[in-house]
């Protein structure tokens, strides 16, 4: 990924954030057999650590995490935020071009892989992540028995990141006006209408840039 830093993410409060609510990440592996293996999986911050603390647990099927000799190579894992297509016409100025803006992380390192027991633990944690939000929250606890006999072919881990490499490309590189423009226009309800994305950009522009 080019790294630039006007579109640099670096605070590993708002990195945490990203975790915390856009869990369905990437696994990449660069592994022995002859190429990368890629995975999608379930990830989450992990609950022990700080609000700054950009350690994650994720877990996915025990045959996925074989052919990823999860544990014996370094991996990236990829979150992603808020995307989407920006066309010229949003912005009412110019001369633009097509674009994509987007939020995202690669956190890098070797993960440890969990035993039976910690594992299920993630399964645990993963199940109270997702199940915040609703008025009466879903536990793991309600189907035990079921649960424990189908865990051991999951294999959970902790990745504590050696390098993240995050990017919040908003339009930071346009003057304010021309950008806030382009954000209300994704509030719209129009062909490319993304709220989602209009909020992470007002997040980051800056009123005089």
């Amino acid at each position: 990924m080019l790294e630039q830093p006007i579109y640099a993410l670096t605070d590993p409060v708002r990195l945490r954030e990203l975790v915390a609510s856009h869990g369905w990440a990437t696994l990449v592996s660069a592994t022995g057999r002859g190429g990368p293996v890629v995975s999608h999986l379930p990830v989450i911050p992990d609950p022990e650590g700080d609000a700054d603390d950009l350690t994650i647990l994720g877990h996915l099927a025990r045959a996925d995490a074989e052919l990823h000799e999860l544990g014996d190579h370094d991996v990236v894992v990829i979150v992603e935020g808020p995307n989407g297509y920006m066309s010229p016409s949003t912005y009412r100025a110019g001369p633009y071009v097509p674009t994509w803006n987007f939020v995202v992380a690669h956190l890098h390192g070797r993960p440890d892989v969990l035993d039976a027991e910690r594992t299920y633990r993630v399964l645990e944690r993963t199940v109270e992540q997702f199940e915040a939000g609703r008025p009466e929250p879903w536990r793991l606890g309600t189907v035990e028995d079921y649960a424990r006999e189908i865990a051991p072919y999951t294999t959970g881990f902790r990745l504590r990141p050696a390098r993240v490499a995050g990017k919040h490309k908003l339009s930071q590189d346009k003057p304010y006006e021309v950008a806030t423009r382009a954000a209300d226009a994704l509030d719209g309800d129009g062909p490319h209408g993304n709220r989602a994305l209009a909020a992470a950009m007002r997040r980051v522009l800056v009123p005089g840039d």
